[in-house]
């Protein structure tokens, strides 16, 4: 009885806490063209979005009863077109977490794309 109460116990712990994905799902827009697309990313991959090129480190999704939300940790860099004869220069232009309920709050600052949270799978 008492190990049936455990793994019960264990089992709703399990499907209340939040859920880290394999894969995370953002928006980019170019403000240039005005186009919209979506994008998965692999968690720990480098994904070209134009210029940019943003490596997502985590994804979360809160549980189904609770107030929903997503949170993706990402790293943008910037490679901008280079001149002949010139280097490449990398530059990181955010780091941080996106949040998909507030897309606003810590958004990707670049004069080109803006970037958002969408998914976790």
């Amino acid at each position: 009885m008492i190990r049936t109460i455990a793994i019960a116990l264990a089992f709703f712990a399990a499907t209340a806490s939040p859920a880290l994905a394999q894969r995370a799902v953002i928006r980019g827009l170019d403000k240039v063209t005005g186009h919209a697309d979506d994008y998965t990313l692999t968690i720990g991959r480098a994904t070209r979005i134009g210029s940019l090129e943003v490596i997502a480190r985590s994804c979360i999704k809160s549980a189904p009863e609770e107030t929903p939300e997503v949170r993706i940790f990402v790293e943008v860099f910037d490679n901008p077109a280079v001149r002949a004869g010139e280097e490449s220069e990398r530059r990181e232009v955010f780091h941080g977490w996106l949040f998909a309920s507030s897309p606003g709050l810590s958004a990707v600052d670049h004069p080109t794309y803006d970037i958002w949270a969408i998914d976790c799978r």
